[in-house]
């Protein structure tokens, strides 16, 4: 059987009629012509091969096949019927749903922990997952359905994306406490002077502190890169390097922290997600309260 073929339309019909027993009473359950029955059970019929209903006198009786599939039918009838219901009409206190994400660790850390707290109470069946992709993967991914969020700090331009500022924050500098260099405090040129680990997902290239000091022609001192924010405090701890740091994160980290000794534009968050979820009730709520911890991120 060639499965493009398959319409759900022609089972619907089929159910009908193997509840009506009748042609004529499917129609009317159905709300359409006995003709446009009789249409879609021989398209189904051809389609499966058998005749599915053999005439009795005044009723139609299922044959073997029709016996086989109608309860397997019935049952994917009903859950395209519930999954369309739960598209405009969603409760989160019963709905049993995974929603998917891609974003750094940062986000991770300061985020996914206030939203899951929040969840455990108001939406004890869902459950969230959070995995690093591709930049690259991002659409292809959200288009086929495997990747609801995607959300990173920097801008993402594509037609099939919708976009969304979540949060903003400010870097900070991060050393280990009584570092020797900062007893008077920090200043430019003692920031440029240290050695500091870069956090970037590149293996080279300017980022957001280093593009910073270009505009004023000044370098700092790279001595470590890494991919993630959170390895960064146990080698802090253990050297005299410094790194610069959202302050959201930095906070929650038993070491000292400085402002930045020059100007610096704040770190923007953005939320994304394919167009064909926008208007999709359950993932609306889940917007929704990402927004509402963010809120509360932002606040504090």
């Amino acid at each position: 059987m060639n499965l493009n073929r398959i319409d759900l339309n022609l089972f619907a019909v089929f159910d009908a009629i193997y509840t009506a027993g009748s042609l004529t009473k499917a129609a009317d359950v159905l709300c359409i012509t006995q003709p446009a029955v009789s249409n879609s059970l021989a398209r189904l019929r051809d389609m499966l091969n058998d005749p599915l209903f053999v005439r009795t006198g005044h009723k139609m009786t299922p044959t073997p096949v029709a016996q086989n599939i109608i309860v397997p039918a019935r049952q994917a009838l009903s859950l395209l019927r519930k999954s369309v219901q739960e598209s405009h009409t969603f409760d989160p206190t019963i709905a049993e749903k995974s929603y998917n994400f891609a974003s750094r660790d940062l986000l991770e850390a300061s985020v996914m922990p206030r939203l899951m707290a929040k969840l455990q109470n108001k939406a004890p069946n869902i459950t969230l997952n959070n995995f690093e992709i591709a930049r690259s993967q991002v659409v292809s991914e959200m288009a086929a359905g495997s990747l609801d969020f995607y959300a990173d700090t920097s801008t993402y331009t594509d037609p099939h994306l919708c976009k969304q500022k979540i949060a903003e924050d400010r870097f900070v500098v991060m050393a280990r406490k009584n570092h020797p260099a900062l007893k008077n405090g920090l200043d430019l040129e003692t920031f440029l002077r240290l050695g500091h680990i870069n956090v970037s997902h590149q293996k080279s290239g300017y980022g957001p502190i280093d593009l910073a000091l270009d505009k004023i022609g000044k370098t700092r001192r790279i001595v470590m890169r890494g991919q993630h924010y959170l390895t960064v405090p146990s080698s802090i701890v253990k050297t005299d390097l410094i790194a610069c740091l959202p302050y959201h994160l930095a906070k929650h980290y038993d070491l000292a922290l400085y402002e930045m000794p020059f100007d610096i534009p704040n770190v923007e968050y953005f939320l994304y997600w394919h167009v064909s979820a926008d208007h999709d009730q359950a993932h609306a709520w889940m917007r929704d309260q990402i927004a509402e911890v963010c809120l509360a991120f932002n606040q504090h």
